[in-house]
């Protein structure tokens, strides 16, 4: 089988498509830069000419090629694609074929002859695996669209209707007939089972036709019109069986499990898998799953990372694909909110990606509707209260950078002590297995080289004095905030915390850090801060967590985050008050919270408040990410990080006021 051409410094493919020409990561999937292609202008090195499949578009490239003497490639989205639909997702997987296109059943395609190729035990090993991640991440080519159940209509099975013009068909050999023939059949083979007829949601809507818009059968009284916008596993998992003409369906239906009766030449009919009305092309012949599989999901596609823009594996685009269905159904389909400062509420737009987010002041929520609030806000339940994470931004929250990390708790509040929250909820019951321990402490690894904190600011200069024995670091926090008032019983202030450890550490050398928000003029400090110096060794005002934490011994502390960034780092810390990280027999607490009664390792403690707890969005993507997608954002922000941002920061100080409302 020929090879598609190989980069070179003076190859290129050409298009005659502006749409196509623009599509991002364009040379990154055909693997050579893509040119304009305009007659008159010069065509040496032009390897070929790209079109999209076999639609009328693709019409004007065919002249051009068949003037120039090019070949043909023709792309197509890939079989898992992308979150949504639409321009404005673009495809993270794009079919390459240099020798039709798979839904042209007419003449083979590159797709054909890759399944004339036999499997090794370890390829159908890898399609298995496949097969299982697929159904376990509950993938399909889009992955928009909501859960939903069916059970209350089984036993049932689903026919899938398709919008009227689809070049699926036409070129899949079938045509309006094939649809009537098609329920007709699940209607006789099926008699004691309901039909649901899944059509699209627009067709419902009457923006577009359907192929069953007109149709008497599909008024049967056993049949039950689907036209929700709802997640194709939803349906395919509960049918007894599942019948297609030429629907992507009928291909996910396989990797379910499920039988399918096909009533046009899709790619995966007339390979054996499937019971077809139709006869097979002669150019086809019998394959195992496993080999439609491998063909269909990892050698006929080509991947793109949507992180890093890279290509990938299929595993790679599957695994954040299955990442972002399982952060879209966390919640409600609708949550409400009272009044929200704009800049968070463009934020937690997309921290609740999948579910609607509806304004209070404009739509009133239903009684038992939940509620998203900002930290401990007053509010009926059921509540989702939102905070900072711990792996927050490169600058502020409230010099009105945006974050990448979120906690969205429906129990209730890391910070607040008084009762449990889902992260506690985590720790006192959770299981933890031996695949995520090992992720955390590849995790703690990576923090301890980087340095990464919540807020990464601040200079890396500072140095232990010579001379001192012990190093006592004492964060300071804002007096004011709700951690110190619900999650401190006893010690209240930054003086009293820093007097009880002068008077604790006599030989030490305590170092005073002032909280970065009050160091900025962001927020008030507190009662007698200004006297700290006299009750530490030194006050440091502008430097990073990280790197003063590799430097001391010890951290004291209320409820500062800094203590569970100290013990990722090895340090000794002592808590005056019941931050989330103390408790569970790797603090030295001198209020103990009496509720929690487990002992953790810093592994499980770490896995929990940071891979479990918080959700995290990629500033690349704007789209739900893994901790370790942030942290690498983060540093490479850090790396990159322009003096003149300075500028920016100072400016957005003498905004914020007015963005808070």
């Amino acid at each position: 089988m020929n090879k598609l051409p190989e980069s070179s410094n003076s190859s290129f493919y050409l298009s005659t498509s502006p749409a196509l020409q623009h599509l991002p990561e364009l040379s990154g999937f055909v693997g050579l830069p893509v040119k304009r292609y305009r007659p008159g202008f010069g065509t040496r090195g032009a390897q070929a000419m790209l079109a999209w499949g076999r639609k009328p578009s693709a019409a004007k490239a065919e002249v051009a090629a068949q003037k120039l003497g090019l070949p043909i490639i023709r792309l197509e989205d890939g079989f898992l694609r992308s979150v949504e639909p639409g321009a404005e997702n673009p495809p993270l997987s794009l079919i390459v074929d240099d020798q039709g296109i798979y839904y042209d059943a007419n003449q083979p395609c590159r797709l054909d002859a890759l399944l004339e190729q036999s499997l090794s035990a370890q390829q159908a090993e890898r399609a298995q695996s496949l097969v299982f991640q697929w159904r376990q991440g509950r993938v399909s080519k889009y992955n928009h669209a909501r859960e939903r159940s069916y059970q209350h209509l089984a036993p049932y099975v689903l026919v899938v209707d398709q919008t009227v013009g689809d070049a699926s068909i036409q070129f899949g050999q079938s045509d309006a007939g094939s649809f009537e023939r098609m329920l007709e059949a699940a209607l006789e083979r099926f008699p004691g089972h309901t039909i649901l007829l899944k059509t699209h949601p627009d067709v419902v809507a009457g923006r577009k036709q359907g192929y069953f818009s007109e149709s008497a059968s599909a008024r049967s009284e056993r049949v039950e019109w689907i036209g929700d916008n709802v997640h194709a596993p939803s349906l395919l998992e509960g049918a007894d069986a599942v019948f297609c003409v030429t629907s992507q369906m009928g291909f996910e239906a396989l990797l379910w499990g499920k039988p399918v009766h096909t009533f046009g030449m899709s790619f995966y009919a007339g390979r054996g898998l499937t019971e077809d009305a139709l006869p097979a092309p002669v150019f086809r012949h019998s394959v195992s799953l496993e080999q439609l599989v491998y063909a269909a999901l990892v050698d006929y596609p080509r991947y793109i990372d949507p992180e890093t823009g890279e290509r990938c594996e299929p595993e790679q685009v599957l695994g954040w694909l299955a990442l972002q269905r399982e952060q879209r159904e966390r919640f409600p389909e609708r949550l409400y909110s009272p009044r929200v400062p704009l800049w968070k509420r463009a934020a937690l737009k997309r921290f609740l990606a999948g579910s609607e987010l509806l304004d209070e002041r404009v739509e009133a929520a239903p009684e038992k509707a939940a509620r998203v609030v900002w930290g401990l806000a007053d509010s009926r339940e059921p509540v989702i209260r939102v905070e900072d994470g711990f792996i927050r931004s490169v600058g502020l929250g409230a010099d009105l950078v945006q974050p990448q990390s979120w906690v969205l708790d429906d129990v209730g509040m890391y910070y607040d002590a008084t009762k449990p929250s889902r992260l506690e909820t985590i720790l006192e019951r959770g299981e933890f297995s031996e695949a995520l321990l090992k992720r955390a402490r590849e995790l703690i690894c990576t923090l301890q080289a980087l340095g990464t904190t919540k807020y990464n600011t601040g200079a890396r200069t500072w140095q232990r004095p010579s001379d001192a024995r012990q190093v006592v670091l004492v964060p300071g926090q804002v007096e004011s905030d709700a951690s110190i008032r619900v999650g401190s019983p006893v010690v209240k202030s930054n003086l009293e915390l820093l007097k009880q450890v002068k008077g604790q550490r006599r030989d030490a050398w305590v170092v005073y850090k002032p909280h970065p928000d009050v160091v900025a003029g962001l927020r008030t400090p507190g009662a007698e801060e200004h006297s700290a110096a006299q009750w530490c060794d030194e006050v440091l005002v502008d430097q990073d967590m990280g790197h003063l934490l590799e430097h001391v011994d010890e951290v004291h502390t209320m409820t500062s985050l800094a203590g569970f960034e100290a013990l990722i780092r090895g340090k000794s810390v002592v808590c005056y008050g019941q931050p989330f990280y103390s408790g569970w027999g790797l603090t030295s607490d001198v209020h103990p919270c009496e509720r929690r009664t487990r002992q953790r390792s810093l592994e499980e403690l770490v896995a929990a408040a940071l891979i479990l707890y918080p959700t995290y969005i990629s500033r690349a993507t704007g789209q739900f990410a893994s901790v370790e997608t942030v942290i690498r954002e983060i540093q490479a922000e850090r790396d990159n990080f322009d003096k003149r941002a300075g500028i920016v920061l100072r400016c957005s100080r003498l905004i914020r006021r007015a963005w808070r409302f």
